[in-house]
């Protein structure tokens, strides 16, 4: 029996080794420690701000971020349907409001037009708005050129959830360095991990200061724990910004080997009727992507159930775009500005398996496999 393909497994070698056993030799395995003050003043410099602070979570950091940007009770946030359920749950957290806002059909990514839209009725209808979230999905960043201006016009703060996208870049500006504050994740599956973990980035010292005293329970700087108000015990483990770090000094590699791995898919399923997001669009190309994860609609032949059952059959993990928000048991309520692309997209779009060691001879057995089930359903 062939090896299961998986979709987007981590790739560790004896560089990321050298940084742990470095942390563990070192005996500061509890979080925080000096590999943590590496990796955040690391991950600033990469992506161009002025300071960085290591979490638990990419949800850990947007849930500090969203505080100090004044979500709560009585608030709004407005954010993509088309996302992780991470992004919505640190919304709930805060007890502010979600409302979701669809997609743009040639990437994925938030329609800034929408969101804009979204925005000036919510205000008119007299809500106020704590916060915008823009996604940047599947490792390409959002359409800064047009919502950057119209929220600073608005005076309405910006969160970036760079979560898959680190790496990526628009306009020759790093994903991460968009809005007020913007969060990474490094979950296992990402362009990077640090096994589990996240970060925040701003160049607003003040607001990561914050972040920074909640992250560690909200301590008080004296000889015993004092705590005046609620913190959270969210900060990264030394250890693990060890491997981040060594993870952090191949990046590009990586990226690399994901970009060749797209560009394989491209000329492999040419002759098929599939459109890939994000891909030879009018405007902009995926140069500038972190080809995270390569994803594709199929325009004629078998939908995405279809798709994820068949190839998983064949021991090759695939899966659905991000199901929309607004489709989600919990968020039946929320309020929604969509036109209908997001669900399309759910119904038609899948990820193909795109991690930086899968081989090329892996990459094309996904693709002979998916030629044999799209041509075999398409007569």
């Amino acid at each position: 029996m062939s090896d299961r393909i998986l979709l987007s497994q981590a790739q560790v070698t004896e560089v990321e080794e050298r940084y742990v056993l470095d942390a563990l030799r070192s005996g500061w395995v509890a979080p925080l420690g000096p590999h943590v003050d590496a990796f955040e003043a690391e991950i600033a410099d990469r992506v161009g701000v002025a300071g960085a602070l290591a979490l638990s979570s990419g949800t850990a950091a947007l849930h500090l971020a969203l505080l100090e940007l004044g979500a709560g009770p009585g608030k709004v946030v407005v954010l993509p349907t088309m996302t992780f359920a991470a992004t919505a749950n640190a919304v709930l957290y805060t007890g502010a409001e979600p409302v979701f806002v669809d997609s743009q059909r040639q990437d994925g990514n938030v329609d800034p037009h929408l969101l804009i839209e979204a925005v000036d009725t919510l205000r008119t209808e007299g809500r106020d708005i704590a916060a915008v979230i823009t996604v940047d999905l599947f490792g390409r960043c959002c359409d800064y050129a047009s919502i950057e201006p119209a929220l600073a016009e608005r005076e309405i703060p910006l969160l970036e959830d760079a979560a898959e996208a680190l790496g990526a870049s628009l306009q020759g500006r790093a994903a991460g360095s968009f809005g007020r504050v913007a969060a990474l994740s490094f979950n296992g599956n990402k362009i990077m991990t640090t096994s589990g973990g996240g970060m925040l980035l701003s160049d607003h010292n003040d607001l990561l200061e914050r972040c920074r005293y909640l992250s560690t329970q909200a301590r008080q700087p004296v000889a015993w724990y004092e705590h005046t108000e609620v913190g959270y015990n969210y900060r990264l483990s030394n250890v693990l910004a060890a491997l981040g770090r060594g993870q952090l000094s191949r990046l590009d590699e990586m990226i690399d080997r994901r970009r060749q791995i797209r560009e394989r898919y491209a000329s492999g399923l040419a002759h098929l009727p599939v459109t890939f997001l994000g891909r030879g669009g009018a405007q902009r190309g995926d140069d500038d992507d972190n080809c995270w994860l390569t994803t594709l609609t199929v325009e004629d032949g078998p939908d995405a159930d279809a798709v994820v059952g068949a190839l998983s059959r064949q021991r090759i993990e695939v899966r659905h775009l991000w199901k929309p928000m607004h489709l989600q048991p919990v968020f039946d309520r929320a309020r929604t500005f969509t036109t209908g692309v997001s669900d399309d997209l759910f119904r038609r779009g899948i990820t193909l398996p795109s991690g930086p060691a899968l081989s090329d001879d892996q990459i094309d057995r996904v693709i002979s496999t998916l030629v044999s089930l799209i041509s075999d359903q398409g007569q």
